[in-house]
């Protein structure tokens, strides 16, 4: 039985999916273009937020994860890890001899990515609990993306038509993904303006 790491499941792994640019179109790029600046502004109000504000520690280490976790998300869009992840988890399945049941798997991993999402956004919210109302759409925003994420993660190709359906020309994955980054912005972009005065 092929073990995660086994020389096997990595073979596998390479035979199904190379690191490369996933989504060449135009508003891919646009899309990581987004993710950029909102690391970037999130990373900056991180910075800015001074010493003796109200809860500064707490609020810099939310925005300065959230950074990172953007910035993660951008490298991401276009490398396509999670199809690294789907090929690893075909592998396994197969190599294993479980691949016939491997719904079954994938709705038990998609219940517990949607509860570890879910608890990192309650834990967010809790967390900033006293400066909710100064970081409150930047923790809504981030909980959708996170879900976002988890759907696209797990890759059940009913759920990736559905998100790939276009709406005159828009697909709804872009509207679904942009949703959580731009709520974001609306919190960091007064925030940084106001930081400047």
């Amino acid at each position: 039985m092929a073990s995660l790491f086994s020389e096997q499941t990595l073979t596998c792994v390479r035979n199904s999916w190379s690191p490369g640019i996933g989504d060449p179109d135009i508003m891919s790029w646009v899309i990581v273009g987004v993710y950029v600046l909102s690391a970037l502004s999130s990373l900056t109000l991180a910075a800015r937020i001074p010493a003796d504000h109200p809860y500064a520690s707490r609020e810099r280490l939310f925005w300065g994860v959230i950074g990172g976790i953007l910035a993660f998300l951008a490298v991401n869009k276009q490398l396509d890890l999670q199809s690294a992840m789907t090929a690893l988890g075909r592998c396994l399945a197969q190599l294993q001899g479980w691949y016939d049941e491997r719904q079954a798997v994938q709705r038990r991993f998609i219940q517990g990515l949607a509860i570890g999402a879910l608890i990192i956004a309650l834990f967010s919210a809790w967390f900033l609990r006293h400066s909710l109302w100064r970081n409150g759409l930047a923790v809504l925003g981030f909980a959708f993306l996170l879900g976002f994420v988890v759907i696209r993660a797990v890759g059940f190709h009913d759920v990736d038509q559905l998100i790939g359906t276009r709406l005159q020309s828009v697909k709804l994955n872009w509207v679904f993904e942009l949703s959580g980054l731009v709520l974001i912005l609306l919190n960091v972009f007064p925030r940084l303006m106001s930081s400047r005065k």
